[in-house]
């Protein structure tokens, strides 16, 4: 190797150390670029020509630049469409980047509604998800992941739960029960809000009278509900549904039952069946203390349930760690509202730059999986945080003095080769 190659092995050197120098640039400008990953310079040699036979060196280049995807720290903002994934995966985003329309990948969850609806990231490309189909539950084919703003039907009551006391100490009354005086006429009464076909709130009373006390405990059941609130309408303040027997053994626990159910034709809307709980009886292989009991002490219900609902506008949603968007609505009731998609790659390593935190799919790279968070190897998400950059500053400092240190020895090479020019030129004064 010459004298004049030495200079120019130096100022590959150089190069390549310039080059670096840029990567840990562009890793420290982007410290908290939110999702981004750092990247790291992967020096080579490169030959040419020999030296007493054996390759020689002519200096170096960078091969490669290599993105870092290990985990970048969680911040938290408070702000629910705000998304980070714990673990492997990106959020898949479809749209136009640099005039290319197609699907792009990025570990960035800053995400807003727009103007349709549509979850969107900063640039506006549609964030990619499973809506609901036809029977409104979570599909399987990945799309534009919408949050729709449409009012939650009414649900009519089919069933009813009751888990309460009686009395066991209750005195008998032998006045027969009366439905046009059912508070003078039964020993303990309490009520729920059942709902019809319309979402029309309506007041379900049950009145419990005993009947017996030997051999053991029996109580009476009846089921009532305004007289103005059904077809026909009755003229008396309450009307009567159904009315059936409680049984119970020696230990209080309910032995049998014989209600199970009532029916309603509420005024303007659909007839209703009414299906009722009050435990499981020990005569049906039930446990009996799981609904009604009669123990000896005060009469009163410790839980009334009902499955129904009226209509509901939407009021708020979250997303759940798999990726669930569930709306809440002003009547109480949640729902989901689609659920988001991940997608991971058999060598993210082959993943290309886009820009703007985003990555695209390469032939390196291979196909994306899509899948649900938290599951089959997709991480998952955490609502109300992101992901920073995994740029570690300390690190880039150090490696920032090694390149300084590299490319300051490069240079001393090219003076030094000069200044042994000098010395050959001056052979001959």
């Amino acid at each position: 190797m010459s004298i004049t190659s030495s200079m120019y092995t130096g100022a590959a050197g150089m190069s390549s150390h310039s080059d670096a120098m840029g990567v840990i640039s562009d890793n420290i400008a982007n410290v908290n670029t939110v999702g981004y990953r750092s990247q790291r310079a992967n020096f080579a040699d490169v030959l040419g020509g020999f030296i007493a036979g054996s390759a020689a060196g002519a200096g170096s280049r960078i091969g490669s630049v290599q993105t870092m995807f290990m985990q970048g720290s969680l911040l938290g903002t408070g702000n629910n469409l705000d998304l980070a994934i714990e673990g492997n995966g990106f959020f898949v985003v479809n749209g136009a980047v640099g005039g290319v329309d197609g699907s792009y990948y990025t570990r960035s969850g800053q995400f807003h509604t727009d103007a349709d609806g549509y979850l969107v990231n900063p640039d506006g490309l549609r964030v990619q998800g499973y809506g609901l189909d036809s029977t409104g539950a979570v599909g399987n084919t990945p799309g534009d992941m919408m949050i729709t703003q449409d009012t939650l039907p009414p649900t009519a009551t089919a069933n009813v739960t009751v888990k309460a006391n009686l009395d066991a100490d209750q005195a008998i009354d032998p006045t027969a029960f009366d439905i046009n005086d059912p508070g003078g006429t039964s020993d303990y009464s309490t009520g729920i809000t059942a709902y019809d076909s319309l979402g029309t709130p309506h007041q379900l009373t049950l009145f419990f009278k005993k009947l017996a006390d030997a051999p053991t405990q029996q109580w009476e059941v009846h089921v009532a509900a305004a007289g103005t609130d059904v077809t026909p309408a009755a003229t008396s303040e309450y009307t009567e549904l159904g009315n059936g027997t409680l049984d119970f053994d020696t230990a209080g626990a309910l032995s049998a039952s014989s209600l199970s159910s009532v029916n309603v034709s509420w005024a303007g809307a659909a007839a209703a069946t009414i299906n009722l709980d009050f435990g499981t009886p020990t005569g049906s292989g039930g446990t009996g203390v799981d609904g009604i009991t009669g123990y000896a002490e005060s009469s009163g219900a410790s839980a009334i349930t009902q499955d129904g609902s009226g209509s509901g506008e939407l009021s708020d949603y979250q997303v759940l760690a798999d990726g669930t968007v569930e709306g809440r609505y002003t009547n109480g009731q949640t729902r989901p509202l689609g659920q988001l998609a991940t997608a991971v790659f058999a060598s993210e390593d082959g993943l290309a730059r886009r820009g703007n935190a985003l990555f695209g799919a390469t032939i390196e790279s291979r196909d994306p999986v899509l899948g649900r968070p938290g599951s089959d190897g997709h991480g998952a998400l955490m609502a109300g945080s992101l992901e920073g950059s995994n740029v570690d500053l300390a690190h880039e400092f150090v490696t920032m003095i090694a390149v300084q240190r590299g490319f300051q020895g490069n240079s001393r090479t090219i003076t030094t080769a000069d200044d042994m020019l000098t010395e050959v030129v001056s052979l001959k004064r």
